[in-house]
């Protein structure tokens, strides 16, 4: 089969509702983890430091695991590596609920719990998004709509959803927030369960060093994908500049309670959710570096504005956009790597997208740190905003439609 023939290769039959569903259930665990996790730190030990290892290791898997799961799950049928990865979460948050319970938790056990469940989300990740092209095919508008739906329903679960549920949960007893979790990830997989079977996209025999390089390569050579992945590492960048102190510029600048700042948040997840359900109509007479580009004015606007303009509404207002912003790059950068990238590769090249961003947010969130140290709490937001306007200049097709 030709490359050509790949990319224009029909569905398989059988829709994504077990994708939707499971995603939704197993988001929604995972918000209600990331908010208990930290609690439990704090629960037992007494060092700040030793509390944000526990951030520190939510990034760490994709940093260190995730290119070598990419090119194993190109190699191996994405259902079943879905399926594996989500009872592999199931028994590690197992485990770590039974230790909370006994009395037997620790920080170091509660560091490879974390570990080792973002391990194997690296594998469920990476196929998720390659089973999407197979499932709808790759027509753009249909692209558009599941993403925007699989993003749409990530949004609400991460950030709605999940975190109050996993706080309000932790206060009643420390163990509930792990079990849920455990329970939602047998659900998610008796979910994926129910998809059509796939067979393994990619050749067994080759090495894994050059799998990794096959998929760089695409990547590298494919130079829409190239700017677009550019383009998201600089936009995660400049969100985590402006977001690293944006907790301290709330209650110090904008006077904005503890229980404000949650409410600001939920904002930004609203307009998240409601961009990402409605992405079709509002991407289809768009390029997916327009959307990008786009998306990164907006973002720079909001940064603008919330440092000109200090003011808790208006900076409930411009978050909502931005919120919309981010869940649209999301849905952007996923269709053009389905649209654009070969079945066999399609995981590696969506493991090395998040290799990527995920670093430039790590580096994003010292930089404002240091910003705000060195200069004030307006300068992160500052920051942000010049780069992303230029970022945006940068990422935009102006010699023809891309």
């Amino acid at each position: 089969m030709t490359r050509v023939e790949e990319l224009r290769r029909t569905r398989t039959p059988g829709g994504v509702g077990p994708l939707l569903a499971s995603t939704g259930i197993s988001v929604t665990g995972d918000g209600a983890f990331l908010a208990a996790a930290p609690l439990l730190a704090a629960s037992l030990t007494h060092s700040a430091f030793e509390v944000s290892t526990v951030t520190a290791a939510f990034y760490a898997p994709w940093l260190v695991a995730g290119l070598p799961a990419g090119a194993l799950a190109d190699r191996w049928p994405r259902r079943l590596v879905m399926v594996s990865a989500d009872l592999a979460r199931a028994g590690v948050l197992a485990v770590l609920a039974l230790a909370v319970a006994t009395g037997h938790a620790s920080l170091p056990l509660l560091l490879a719990a974390i570990l080792l469940v973002g391990i194997a989300q690296c594998f469920f990740d990476s196929s998720a998004q390659a089973v999407i092209p197979t499932l709808v095919g790759r027509d753009k508008e249909a692209l558009a709509r599941t993403n925007g739906r699989y993003w749409a329903i990530d949004t609400v679960g991460r950030s709605l959803v999940g975190p109050p549920l996993g706080t309000a949960t932790f206060a009643l007893n420390k163990l509930l927030p792990f079990a849920a979790d455990a329970f939602s990830f047998a659900v998610s997989a008796l979910c994926i369960s129910r998809l059509p079977q796939m067979p393994a996209a990619s050749e067994q025999h080759q090495a894994m060093t050059a799998a990794i390089r096959a998929g760089l390569r695409h990547l590298r050579q494919t130079r829409e994908l190239r700017i677009l992945a550019a383009s998201m590492a600089t936009y995660n960048f400049a969100y985590n500049v402006g977001f690293a102190t944006f907790v301290l510029y709330t209650t110090r600048v904008l006077h904005v309670a503890a229980a404000g700042y949650g409410l600001l948040l939920a904002t930004a997840a609203v307009g998240g959710m409601l961009a990402g359900w409605r992405a079709a109509p509002l991407t289809r007479r768009l390029s997916y570096r327009q959307v990008m580009a786009i998306a990164s004015l907006t973002q720079g606007l909001v940064w603008l504005g919330v440092t000109l303009l200090p003011n808790i509404y208006v900076a409930g207002a411009l978050l909502m956009f931005l919120g919309a912003a981010s869940t649209l790059t999301s849905v952007a950068v996923g269709s053009a790597r389905q649209s654009l990238t070969p079945d066999h590769l399609l995981s590696r090249v969506v493991s090395a997208f998040r290799l990527f961003g995920i670093g430039a947010a790590a580096l994003g969130a010292l930089t404002g740190g240091a910003a705000a140290g060195a200069a004030g709490l307006h300068a992160p937001l500052g920051i942000s905003a010049i780069l992303m306007i230029i970022a945006a200049s940068i990422t935009w097709p102006w010699r023809r439609q891309q």
